[in-house]
């Protein structure tokens, strides 16, 4: 057996539109491997729901690989240590692969195989998956390279594929072999390519028509959204099929509300790479706040608060609403963009936590978890951006607006399953009478507000605004703005404006990039 190629599958699990794959196929017989790297899978922001998506979606990769000729290789341990192993053994003809913006360990183990590859004068050729610019130095003309990129022919898989006599594929472990903690996520999506075209397929045939009205609503998201997203974040899907299959749909539909629709949908598309090329045009902001002068805003009275943070993890927070949410996505892995916001905003201000210790739980849930586009969310929650709007979702307003009968509410929080109507959203104005009848004693049966959640909110709104006003706060989110900010939009940083000044649109423009979830 000659020098092989390999291809070194990572977050993109599949075989149609993956480019590596199809170029390597035409150099040589290919090696398509799969590195489990526990380490990486204990990383504070990785999660067993997570492994279990990427798992089923690995079985089923494997399974495409074979019908071509040969199944995917799945090796556990250091990828520079695995890929060693292979030089050694067959000699490596060339490493591909998709570039990858993941999170900081997994780019300081990209670093790490850059060096091993130039240390053996190999080639490692990496392909961009999607809209993602690598070196970026302007954003300029970044939305019609986007676009380039979207129209770009969608890459077939290999003919075929030449049979490695004598590999063990390998066992792709469980999550109880990689060492992981519990993690029981009864409600999530499963993983692989076919479930990803059969939600596809849904959405653009049927679902879709309902998008506008109901991604806001928990009670209507889940239906009524995409449910594309962890799809994307693991590559069982491309965004180019994803962009190009919704443009045809749109063009094919007759009804003008359903092609509106569909346009909603194709424009939020756009925002999946715009925020991944945040993190990977500026690796720190999933560490450090993206504008200086907001570091360590949370570093005083509540921050750090393990009681807290505990019970915001938990959805036992006291505020209906915000637990109902937290305990869907607990059970699910998955959440409709404006909840998501509202569980980071209320942590942020509300709770005065900091928004690395709560984004690190976020993470955790969401099978989706996508570092680009997370971590930008994050600190855009929490106001560290110092380019976007102070937006401080009040959670009682949000719960009647998207949960005005409580149908949410009482499926997770059984609790309060006989509490009135009238007091579902504030149970604590509940007289002592009405508790008893209802089975639901406020401190024994379900907290009180663990903050008196209008005057933090008035509080948190103080600091941010007295911290914006500061002495070059505006010069530097200016320079942020040109940076990181969307050409598309032509915002300017809203630091120099006023809080009466800042016109709805800016809040929806903050607002688009998951609603595609």
């Amino acid at each position: 057996m000659g020098p092989l190629h390999i291809v070194w599958f990572k977050r993109d699990l599949r075989c149609v539109d993956h480019r590596p794959l199809l170029e390597a196929a035409d150099c040589g017989p290919v090696l398509p491997l799969y590195v489990v790297e526990p380490e990486l899978w204990q990383q504070p922001d990785s999660s067993a729901r997570q492994w279990a998506f990427c798992r089923e979606s690995l079985g089923e990769l494997r399974a495409s690989l074979a019908s071509l000729g040969q199944p995917l290789i799945v090796r556990v341990g250091v990828v520079e240590q695995v890929l060693e192993r292979a030089r050694r053994q067959f000699g490596i003809a060339g490493l591909w692969s998709h570039e990858e913006t993941g999170n900081g360990w997994t780019y300081a183990r990209d670093q790490r195989v850059a060096a091993w590859a130039r240390q053996h004068a190999i080639t490692w050729r990496e392909i961009p998956p999607f809209g993602v610019t690598r070196r970026l130095n302007s954003r300029q003309g970044w939305a019609r390279r986007w676009e380039q990129r979207m129209a770009e022919a969608i890459s077939p898989a290999p003919k075929r594929l030449t049979p490695l006599a004598g590999l063990d594929p390998g066992p792709i472990p469980t999550a109880e072999a990689l060492v992981m903690a519990a993690d029981p996520c009864p409600d999530r999506q499963a993983g692989g390519r076919s479930q990803g075209l059969a939600v596809l397929e849904s959405f653009l045939e049927q679902r879709s028509r309902t998008y506008q009205l109901g991604l806001s609503s928990p009670n209507t998201a889940g239906v009524s959204c995409s449910r594309l997203s962890p799809h994307l974040s693991w590559g069982t899907l491309s965004l180019r099929e994803v962009v190009q299959r919704t443009r045809q749909r749109r063009a094919a539909l007759t009804a003008v509300p359903w092609r509106r629709a569909l346009q909603r949908f194709d424009e939020r598309l756009h925002w999946h790479c715009h925020f991944i090329q945040k993190l990977e045009s500026q690796p720190s902001l999933e560490f450090r706040e993206l504008h200086p002068l907001t570091a360590g805003l949370r570093s005083g009275e509540g921050a750090g608060d393990e009681a807290r943070l505990a019970a915001w993890a938990e959805g036992r927070t006291g505020l209906p609403f915000v637990d109902a949410c937290m305990r869907s996505l607990i059970a699910s892995g998955w959440l409709n963009f404006r909840m998501r916001a509202m569980l980071q905003s209320v942590a942020s201000y509300q709770l005065w936590l900091p928004w690395r210790e709560s984004g690190l739980h976020l993470a955790r849930l969401f099978v989706d978890y996508e570092p680009g586009i997370h971590w930008s969310q994050c600190q855009m929650q929490s106001g560290t951006t110092g380019i976007n709007t102070i937006r401080i979702y009040n959670p009682i307003k949000q719960g009647r607006d998207h949960d005005p009968e409580g149908v949410f509410i009482r499926r997770w929080l059984p609790e309060l399953a006989d509490v009135p109507a009238v007091h579902l959203h504030e149970p604590w104005r509940m007289d002592g009478a009405t508790q008893e009848r209802s089975g639901c004693r406020l401190g024994v049966d379900y907290p009180e507000p663990i903050v008196d959640w209008v005057a933090a909110a008035a509080t948190a709104r103080d600091r941010l605004w007295s911290l914006r006003r500061e002495q070059g706060f505006a010069a530097t989110a200016d320079a942020i703005q040109q940076r990181h900010g969307s050409r598309r939009s032509g915002l300017r940083a809203s630091s120099r404006r006023s809080r009466r000044d800042l016109p709805a649109a800016d809040a929806s423009v903050a607002q688009l990039s998951l609603d595609l979830a």
